[in-house]
């Protein structure tokens, strides 16, 4: 069956048919004090031929003998081993110390997904200084220096990694209280500093590119006016 796909190293999206990944279970069945478990892996080759990189994952699923088949059950959890998280793969130009902390909240999110939220904060918080150039004693106020340059949507989504992020970066006053950030809710978090690298830094980039392939195309043409002009009649 046919599937939309993203490739993590090329981020092309893409189809993949049968013959571009491979799938093979099996259940493990000793005796253990988790119980039974079946396992899944998924190989699956980018088509872009520029790319042809693979990814290779593990999933764990919950499963029982019914007495003549083994029925799958609940997934547990899914493991991606090539690449090693599901991080995206971002140009050299955008600060490394940003990218060393995106791929830290990527590789801990199922591990830990409240650690990986508070690292998703301190992401957008250098994110904010080295870009906007906005540096303030506390996040809070940094996040509200960008409220006037953003739009609403952006400006909201943004204070929610501040607000996840607190969670794991604070204690509660009451330390009975726990409120846990499931790895979903980490994924959230992840994906929307993906999408801030890309408005911001990629956009940036691809924008000063074609500004000066413009300008260079108005430096050819007067090299040509000059050059014309000083030939002899």
């Amino acid at each position: 069956m046919a599937f939309q796909w993203t490739c993590p190293f090329c981020d092309r999206d893409t189809t993949i048919n049968d013959g571009g990944c491979q799938s093979e279970d099996f259940n493990f069945t000793l005796r253990n004090a988790r119980g039974t478990r079946k396992f899944t892996s998924l190989a699956i080759v980018c088509p872009n031929p520029k790319c042809q990189q693979f990814t290779y994952s593990l999933s764990m699923l919950e499963t029982r003998w019914n007495g003549a088949a083994w029925i799958s059950g609940k997934h547990l959890q899914t493991w991606s081993l090539i690449p090693p998280s599901s991080a995206k793969i971002f140009p050299e130009y955008v600060p490394k110390p940003i990218l060393d902390d995106y791929l830290e909240a990527c590789a801990i999110r199922d591990l830990s997904p409240k650690a990986s939220a508070t690292i998703a904060r301190r992401v957008l918080q250098g994110m904010i200084r080295d870009f906007w150039g906005i540096s303030k004693a506390r996040l809070i106020e940094e996040i509200e220096a960008l409220k006037d340059k953003l739009d609403p949507l952006t400006w909201e989504a943004i204070d929610s990694i501040r607000r996840l992020g607190n969670i794991g970066a604070h204690m509660e006053k009451d330390i009975d209280l726990i409120i846990d950030v499931d790895p979903d809710e980490a994924q959230k978090l992840i994906e929307l500093i993906e999408l801030l690298i890309k408005d911001w830094y990629i956009t940036r980039h691809e924008r000063k590119e074609r500004l000066a392939s413009i300008a260079s195309i108005g430096e050819v043409k007067d090299e040509l006016r000059k050059a014309a002009s000083s030939k002899p009649e």
